[in-house]
């Protein structure tokens, strides 16, 4: 049955996927925030079809405060980016600058307003994220990043990528993290989901000003509150 629910997913969530993305580049033509709309509605169709294809569903424990912050997420499977669209709303996500360069999908998500991030582009690369950043928080944008760097499977706890610690001292924003079990049902490389219940424990907000080892001994902690006593 599960693998029947995920084939059944797979046929409805690409296909709207590609046409989200369409409507989207001709959204564009009304401003930004009609793209930002269609990426709400397309995260809310994958939520239709999480909830009655796979029988996947959600549960919060904790809020995230209003305004900007930096949203440090436990990254496990594709189901928690796009749930994150609909819990933080308008958030401006950290994410590696390729892909912003796939064809149409990379151009929509330029509109939309994300952080990109070039490893290997050296001192103008940092200026460009950082302009990018300081436009989200001008707009009171929550900033969405996954600091371990990928997705992980269910029990793995990695160190968090140094980019997080330093995008947090420029930033000088409160840190908010949240442990995700999504692993469990939605398997990392898996195309087999199974039904359940993914939850996300939001930790209270970490404020700004920790050295390196504090933040990110206090973010590895809460964003791996979910995963398998060892």
């Amino acid at each position: 049955m599960s693998l029947l629910r995920s084939v059944l997913f797979a046929l409805v969530f690409y296909p709207w996927t590609a046409l989200a993305v369409l409507v989207a580049i001709g959204a564009s033509l009304f401003g930004t925030r009609a793209v930002r709309a269609c990426a709400h509605v397309w995260a809310r169709g994958h939520r239709w079809c999480a909830r009655h294809l796979l029988g996947i569903s959600s549960r919060f424990e904790g809020e995230v405060p209003e305004g900007a912050h930096l949203v440090a997420v436990k990254h496990q499977s594709m189901f928690e980016t796009l749930e994150m669209f609909l819990l933080l709303r308008e958030p401006a996500v950290v994410l590696k600058r390729e892909l912003t360069r796939i064809p149409l999908w990379g151009w929509v998500v330029r509109r939309y307003g994300v952080i990109p991030i070039d490893r290997d582009g050296g001192a103008s690369a940092l200026r460009r994220m950082m302009r990018a950043a300081e436009a989200a928080i001008a707009e009171g944008r929550p900033i969405l990043i996954f600091p371990e760097g990928t997705r992980v499977s269910t029990g793995q706890q990695p160190p968090l990528q140094s980019g997080f610690a330093g995008l947090y001292r420029a930033l000088m924003l409160p840190v908010v993290p949240v442990a995700v079990d999504s692993g469990r049902l939605w398997p990392r490389n898996a195309f087999v989901k199974r039904p359940g219940i993914v939850t996300y424990r939001i930790s209270p907000a970490i404020p700004p000003g920790l050295n390196r080892r504090e933040i990110e001994g206090q973010v590895h902690r809460a964003i791996n509150l979910l995963e398998p006593s060892r």
